[in-house]
């Protein structure tokens, strides 16, 4: 999964594009709003932090300017200020939910989980495909019951594919939201993550679609 942080505060910014790193996500950094506005009208990201108090462009500003243009992303909205109408104001230019400085990293990041699990219709922490389960507060994943080790880059595919489950999934699309924006994306290695986790998870669950790319689902004669 891809997110942008939008965050002014180089310190905080930081911290958080650490703790996304470590909790497996790709992550793009913009220090302020007209860079963080660009960024989220031209790249794909599965959810957003965005601060309020921005130079350039204030939050608010972006998270209008995006609604206003169809990006439908989840957005967590940040604020060192504690006015209720402020929030409302938040919500009403179209976040999906706040969080008020100081806060603890952990619940930032449960947040974000669920905003993307909710993005893509799923309300439980623990996605389900066939045998096989994985637990978003964990990152752990299992089949029949069974722990699988998966790589970092193997695990994002993996979540990728599972959070749009039932969905053909593009390999343009999976380089898009497994890769931050400043990586050398090589298509070549979606196939070695895809071959790898065939043989981990069953030869059967990743389906490829001639032409369109890979889906994720229970196959036919399991169902």
């Amino acid at each position: 999964m891809r997110v942008l942080v939008v965050e002014n505060d180089i310190g905080l910014a930081e911290q958080l594009v650490a703790a996304f790193e470590t909790a497996g996500y790709c992550v793009d950094v913009a220090f302020d709003g007209e860079e963080g506005q660009f960024l989220g009208e031209t790249e794909p990201y599965d959810a957003v932090i965005l601060d309020i108090g921005l130079p350039k462009v204030d939050g608010l500003t972006v998270l209008g300017h995006w609604r206003r243009n169809g990006q439908t992303m989840p957005v967590l909205v940040l604020t060192a200020r504690r006015m209720w109408s402020e929030k409302v104001a938040g919500f009403d230019a179209g976040c999906d939910d706040y969080l008020t400085k100081p806060f603890h990293i952990e619940e930032m990041l449960a947040r974000v989980r669920c905003l993307i699990r909710r993005a893509e219709g799923h309300a439980k922490p623990v996605l389900e495909c066939g045998p096989m389960r994985f637990d978003t507060r964990t990152s752990r994943v299992s089949a029949a019951g069974k722990p699988v080790e998966l790589t970092a880059n193997e695990l994002k595919v993996f979540s990728y594919l599972i959070h749009h489950q039932n969905q053909v999934v593009s390999r343009s699309e999976l380089i898009e939201h497994i890769y931050a924006q400043d990586f050398d994306r090589d298509s070549n290695t979606i196939e070695v993550f895809v071959a790898r986790l065939r043989k981990k998870l069953g030869a059967d669950l990743i389906q490829t679609r001639k032409g369109l790319g890979y889906c994720l689902s229970v196959p036919e004669s399991a169902a």
